[in-house]
């Protein structure tokens, strides 16, 4: 994993960063961004001719009434001569229809970008969160990456729907007048130029202390969505420990300081945007001072003064918007420095540059001189020596913290050896390819999850392309086609979200029956028959047997009647195997499995 000060990981907890971390952040947000927007750069140059032309024609408006009320009136009241002021109205006219349909353009066009802006990213959230390994996602909560699809890509959308815009315009409106008062009255644009000075300082104060308060907004606003993701998935164990008053305070004190968060910022905008307006109204009250003196001294003409006046007072109007902007910008910064961080995560277990084909593995597996280690540096396996033949089925013994679902990880490749290797058919895992991986070593937890949709659908996960026939007979197998008979609608019953309409065991079983249709080389269960009743271990005792013939299997469990139909147990203790050898031949013995295999025969008794 990289640097977590600057990723999503530990970084979503804070709000303030060093100098060196922040310039790093930005740096990798605007690299973000810069991907996002280089297929669009067409897109992206024609809304900007457009809007640049559109504001142009904006601008235009004060100057010919300028010309208007210098010439045309002029030339109307002396001469009856109609046609300066004629085209001036017209030219205003022009001027105003054709702005209006390109800033509509303009309109369309930022929005088709902002749609393709937002699909794209929310396609590689979604892909590379998939694509990152499981030691990323045993860290980084279910409930912030949620938090990255919904609030933190709403901020985005929003700013992108309305602040660009408003940007975009309020400062190609503000160029286009500075350049109009510099051609005509120099003095006027010497006013606003000096006016220029607190606006700076005070944007520059504004920048500084909304940053950071902006940051703890989100901060506050992802362990929202994590509390609220959390209690809500384990609701039974809330219900059962009677942990609502407890969650209600905690979401309560959450809560809180999300509200003190955004209650700061708005006390920050409570200063900034009067003094934007204050400083506004200085500035035309000094340009009207002047342009008056000058107008009585003959040096400015009326109609150039009122022009100067509409300018001076029209520069200031885009800052409130873009106070309002900035508001959203700093809520999209964050938003877009957290999924920057989730972006740039590279996965512990890294595809192969080069993959090795395996066309069809036997199923011997060897785990030469492995040592692993957890990323806090906690050392579960120390020098670890394993051969299985291919064929022979394992079953893994020891206390909890033993290393057997370690053991059973490295040999999924969920993880990698911090030294050695795993080798399947004398091939180092971390040279397959992932298809020829998954394809020959299937794993079978003790949480048996199944996603919406039917049975058959389910069942099907181990073999997409599997046939209805397929899927029965797998079901079949291990015993789960009779429960499945008496479901509504059989095998097209919609399980609903996490298998709601089937027990605990009934969801294993079709675990079992979706490893039984994928037909690995090598199969492992990890505590998989732990949450089945007896008459479902003892139904599904036969399918295993069958599963389990001609083919490697690694078994852990706590279970000895699961264990009993191994060729070879492992005794584990602190990563170690302590004892090895077929069961009967340990239990003659007087070793840990032989006092396991008593003490669970006299609880039979």
């Amino acid at each position: 994993m990289t640097n977590t000060a600057l990723t999503g990981v530990e970084g979503e907890e804070r709000s303030e960063y060093s100098r060196e971390e922040s310039r790093a952040i930005r740096a990798r947000s605007l690299r973000l961004l810069a991907s996002l927007l280089r297929p669009l750069r067409g897109r992206v140059a024609l809304a900007l001719g457009v809007i640049v032309i559109s504001t142009a024609l904006q601008v235009a408006g004060p100057t010919l009434i300028a010309i208007g009320i210098d010439q045309g009136l002029p030339a109307l009241m002396k001469h009856q001569d109609w046609m300066p002021i004629s085209l001036v109205v017209g030219a205003y006219l022009v001027a105003g229809i054709v702005g209006a349909v390109l800033i509509a353009q303009f309109t369309i066009l930022s929005a088709r970008i902002t749609q393709a802006i937002l699909i794209d990213l929310r396609k590689r959230v979604f892909l590379h969160a998939q694509r990152l390994s499981l030691e990323f996602h045993e860290s980084y909560t279910s409930g912030r990456i949620i938090a990255r699809q919904t609030s933190d890509l709403e901020s985005i959308r929003e700013l992108l729907d309305s602040g660009i815009n408003g940007l975009v315009r309020g400062i190609l409106y503000m160029v286009f007048i500075a350049i109009a008062l510099v051609v005509l009255d120099p003095w006027s644009a010497l006013v606003l130029a000096v006016a220029l000075v607190p606006l700076f300082l005070l944007t520059r104060w504004f920048q500084k202390r909304s940053q950071t308060m902006f940051r703890a907004t989100r901060v506050f606003s992802a362990r929202l969505i994590v509390h609220f993701v959390e209690t809500m998935t384990g609701i039974r164990a809330v219900k059962a420990f009677r942990k609502e008053e407890r969650n209600e305070k905690e979401f309560g004190d959450i809560v809180e300081d999300y509200r003190n968060a955004n209650a700061r910022v708005i006390q920050l905008f409570g200063i900034f945007d009067p003094g934007l307006i204050l400083i506004g109204n200085v500035t035309v009250a000094v340009v009207l001072l002047v342009g008056g003196f000058r107008v009585l001294g003959g040096g400015l003409e009326i109609g150039a003064l009122l022009a100067v006046v509409l300018y001076t007072r029209r520069f200031f109007d885009p800052m409130e918007e873009m106070a309002t902007f900035y508001n959203s910008y700093q809520s999209a910064a964050a938003a877009l420095e957290k999924i920057s961080g989730v972006l740039e995560e590279e996965p512990s277990v890294a595809d192969p540059g080069q993959p090795v084909d395996l066309w069809q593995a036997r199923g011997e597996v060897e785990f030469a001189d492995v040592r692993f280690a957890y990323h806090d540096d906690r050392v579960v396996l120390p020098d670890f020596e394993l051969h299985i033949p291919a064929g022979q089925t394992v079953a893994l013994v020891g206390s909890t913290g033993a290393g057997k679902s370690t053991l059973a990880k490295l040999m999924a490749r969920f993880y990698d050896p911090t030294a050695g290797a795993v080798l399947l058919d004398g091939i180092d895992l971390r040279r397959l390819h992932p298809k020829d991986l998954r394809r020959a070593i299937v794993m079978v937890t003790q949480e048996a999850y199944l996603f919406s949709g039917s049975v058959a659908e389910n069942i099907a996960l181990g073999k997409p392309e599997a046939s209805f026939d397929e899927i029965r007979s797998a079901a079949q197998a291990v015993g789960a086609h009779p429960f499945i008979m008496a479901l509504p609608d059989g095998y097209d019953t919609d399980v609903n979200k996490r298998g709601g309409r089937v027990s605990a065991g009934q969801r294993q079983l079709l675990s079992f029956a979706r490893a039984f249709l994928a037909d690995p080389a090598v199969l492992i269960l990890d505590e998989a028959t732990a949450s089945l009743d007896v008459p479902s271990e003892r139904l599904v005792q036969q399918g295993l047997t069958t599963l389990l013939s001609d083919r490697t299997a690694v078994i852990i469990a706590h279970r000895l009647s699961t264990v009993a139909i191994a060729d070879r147990v492992l005794v584990m203790e602190h990563g170690r195997i302590v004892e090895d050898g077929t069961p009967a031949d340990l239990i003659e013995g007087t070793g840990r499995f032989a006092k396991l295999h008593a003490a669970w025969r006299d609880s039979l008794v």
